[in-house]
């Protein structure tokens, strides 16, 4: 069995949906965030712990796992569930975004994408048969088409001319595709700002026929006001009965205005990057940990969460843990502000089963972005690598 997706309810007062992801590793209600698991691990999290902090899908990273170990190793584990030992469902993406915003020196052909590694300098290629192999060697449930990821404001024509080669790179990136029946197949909708060119995209991959689609491109240095502009165009042109993945998106403001507009999974390294800078999501905003405000604060990080790092240790202890550079501060940090974002969808489901998911909003803007540390940034771009 690959995948499969059951809509099991939309929202009266919103048009967002919640659904059941089937999967061979595990079923998952929709929307869900997915933690990123870069290299084959959630950064500072054993296993045990991502799986408290997640609804048990989770990220691994192509093109790092393809530099390190390769994946001819992890194919000798089982993959990368073998590799790390999780024992659940897996989402692995084509690398394409890491080919693109990480090298300087790169020459895009037809035949793929030739590129410096990042660390060494060396000589690489990846192609879209090329990142399939590495994917169907990793294992993951959900594997994704390798793309192009253009800048947002690139040109019309470039983007126009990349979109018809993101297109022909998906059609034969699902040609070898070695497992369809166990590993489910994403196609991925490019376009940048041009509603005329995602349409088209959109379009083209359905006629090619993928189990579930994912929206690239977005945050990646656009407003947010675009971002949402766009998901509003875009969604409804996607199939109702598959599953849409915005790819990349991960403050709790986008996930709420994302699972409004009808997205079903989302990803981003921002709740584990900002913890290791002591940044921790709250139910009343961001806490900036390190700051001397909570020297001598007793109380715990959120009043309102209750993970086992808000029941026992206080809001003091964890600034003197940053304070100190100890690793148990950044370990602690990430574990809360996954459990938060896995919260958050799980009130987020609620309220679209209860049909109420805009009050639901209107409260929760009011109490998390109230203070200036929580201030929406409509500017911000975001590094997708952790």
């Amino acid at each position: 069995m690959a995948i499969s997706f059951e809509l099991t309810h939309i929202c009266k007062q919103s048009g967002a949906r919640c659904g059941i992801l089937h999967t061979p590793h595990g079923d998952f209600e929709t929307p869900i965030f997915m933690p990123v698991g870069t290299q084959a691990t959630v950064k500072t999290l054993s296993i045990d712990e991502i799986e408290e902090v997640s609804d048990g899908l989770i990220l691994g990273n192509t093109y790092h796992l393809w530099l390190q170990p390769g994946d001819e190793i992890i194919k000798k584990h089982g993959g990368i569930r073998g590799f790390m030992k999780w024992g659940h469902a897996l989402l692995t993406d084509s690398g394409g975004f890491q080919v693109f915003s990480l090298s300087d020196i790169r020459k895009i052909k037809e035949e793929g994408v030739e590129f410096r590694h990042h660390l060494s300098g060396a000589l690489l290629h990846m192609s879209p048969e090329e990142s399939i192999r590495v994917q169907n060697n990793l294992g993951a449930d959900i594997i994704m088409s390798f793309d192009e990821c253009p800048p947002f404001y690139s040109s019309y024509d470039y983007m126009k001319d990349s979109v018809e080669r993101t297109l022909r790179w998906a059609k034969r990136g699902k040609d070898v595709h070695a497992f369809p029946q166990t590993q489910a197949l994403f196609g991925i909708v490019q376009g940048g700002p041009y509603k005329d060119l995602r349409k088209h995209c959109i379009e083209e991959l359905i006629k090619i026929d993928f189990p579930g689609y994912a929206i690239g491109g977005l945050s990646v240095g656009e407003t947010k006001s675009e971002m949402l502009e766009m998901l509003d165009f875009l969604t409804p042109l996607m199939p109702e009965n598959k599953p849409r993945y915005l790819m990349g998106v991960g403050s709790p403001d986008d996930l709420v205005n994302g699972s409004i507009r009808g997205i079903d999974m989302f990803d981003c390294v921002l709740p584990t990057r900002i913890a290791r800078h002591g940044s921790a999501m709250t139910s009343t905003g961001k806490v900036v940990i390190k700051n001397k405000t909570y020297e001598q604060d007793m109380g715990p990080l959120d009043p309102n969460c209750d993970c086992h790092v808000c029941k026992t240790y206080t809001r003091s202890y964890l600034r003197h843990l940053f304070k100190a550079d100890e690793i148990l501060g950044l370990r602690l940090i990430t574990y809360h502000n996954l459990y938060f974002l896995k919260k958050l969808m799980h009130d987020i489901r609620n309220a679209i089963k209860s049909d109420s998911l805009l009050d639901f909003k209107n409260r929760f803007f009011e109490e998390y972005y109230h203070t200036e540390d929580s201030k929406i940034d409509l500017t911000k771009k975001v590094d997708k690598i952790d």
